[in-house]
């Protein structure tokens, strides 16, 4: 049925609930994942009135540690999958449109099927916080499985 997963993680609650089962699921239809975190970019710098850029080393050095966090996260995440026998891969973006990564990384490592949490939220929440969740599902061509 399902044969690789992308499962996007940031490190919160969330988070060790999608792992956790995407890992039960992975072992029980013996499928492979693919675990996914987005870092944010530098903000744009405004002086003023005119955005003033950064030097290579600001640049490089958010790079190197967007990539350590990024580490950290898929490395748990990897270690958790390989104990439960889960072959396991993980990407990692810097970009500030989350969503669009999402869809486009579960396309890019040919997945199946993404496997996220949500808060559920509702109403005046929704409107104000947004939600990941309900944006990659308008935007995916691939299935996506939503835990609450």
């Amino acid at each position: 049925m399902y044969e690789h997963l992308l499962v996007p993680v940031d490190g919160g609650d969330l988070s060790q609930k999608s792992m956790d089962h995407a890992i039960g699921l992975a072992k029980m239809l013996g499928a492979r994942i693919t675990g996914f975190t987005a870092e944010p970019p530098l903000p744009v710098m405004v002086v003023e009135t005119a955005a003033v850029a950064y030097d290579v080393e600001t640049f490089q050095e958010h790079e190197r540690r967007c990539e350590e966090h990024a580490r950290e996260l898929l490395g748990g995440f990897a270690e958790q999958a390989r104990h439960a026998g889960v072959e396991f891969d993980g990407q990692f973006v810097i970009t500030d449109n989350v969503e669009q990564a999402i869809v486009d990384a579960a396309q890019e490592h040919g997945c199946d099927l993404i496997v996220m949490a949500t808060h559920g939220r509702h109403g005046l929440d929704a409107l104000i916080h947004g939600s990941l969740t309900k944006s990659v599902l308008a935007h995916s061509e691939v299935p996506l499985l939503v835990l609450h």
